[in-house]
């Protein structure tokens, strides 16, 4: 994790912890520079980090301030951060169908720019949100890049695994969305008849330097999936 990112993460749980409410001004960019010990040039990525995840707003001439809380179970479509982040404690469970090395067909090789003979690991995953079904997802890891997962590794998150093993942070992804109906063996995997209308999106995933390392295909539960766009202006 860089240096920035750390101190956006720490200033992130600071608010957390305080539980301070929309609207709290925070220490101006002298204070943290201080509180932190760290290069205003940190700071200001940091800040910049924490407004594009929507946690805070920066007002000119006026202060930083605590941006309204993303409601409890709603997944953020504008961030890149992963279930695991965006939905905290109640993302608590997976259930990993399928694990295997393949090669990569047309579509894996288009989206995650890699040829026909580059491993990828095929990560097959059912969701659970607050113990309810949330999703089917199927995952395309560059093996190149990340040369090892398990099971284990897969039944939590594969994000805080990658980061802390391979020091690879998502940059930003890129996503598409459109409404479907629903196959029958989709439906198996969430319990819902076939033809079901059903939320599919496409993600490929970003290192900083702007390599793609994850192509992932989620098919939303139409029940129990919800989502929230915080977006702002810049």
């Amino acid at each position: 994790m860089l240096k920035y990112q750390a101190i956006a993460e720490k200033i992130y749980h600071s608010i957390c912890q305080q539980d301070l409410p929309k609207g709290s001004q925070l220490a101006n960019i002298e204070e943290l520079i201080n509180q932190y010990q760290v290069s205003r040039t940190t700071i200001i990525k940091a800040l910049d980090r924490l407004e594009r995840k929507s946690v805070i707003y920066q007002v000119q001439g006026s202060g930083i301030f605590v941006r309204q809380r993303k409601k409890k179970g709603y997944l953020n479509l504008v961030t890149s951060n992963g279930f695991t982040e965006d939905l905290g404690n109640l993302a608590g469970g997976v259930q990993v169908l399928t694990l295997d090395v393949i090669f990569p067909n047309d579509e894996v090789q288009t989206n995650l720019n890699c040829q026909a003979d580059d491993e990828v690991y095929y990560v097959k995953r059912l969701r659970y949100l607050d113990g309810k079904i949330y999703a089917l997802e199927q995952s395309y890891y560059l093996k190149k890049l990340i040369p090892y997962l398990n099971r284990e590794i897969a039944e939590n998150s594969i994000f805080e695994y990658i980061d802390h093993a391979y020091q690879i942070n998502i940059g930003f992804s890129d996503k598409y969305l459109e409404l479907i109906a629903i196959d029958e063996l989709t439906g198996c995997y969430l319990q819902l008849p076939a033809g079901t209308t059903a939320l599919f999106m496409q993600e490929i995933f970003y290192t900083n330097s702007g390599e793609p390392f994850d192509f992932s295909k989620v098919i939303y539960h139409k029940d129990n999936a919800k989502f929230c766009v915080q977006s702002h202006a810049k």
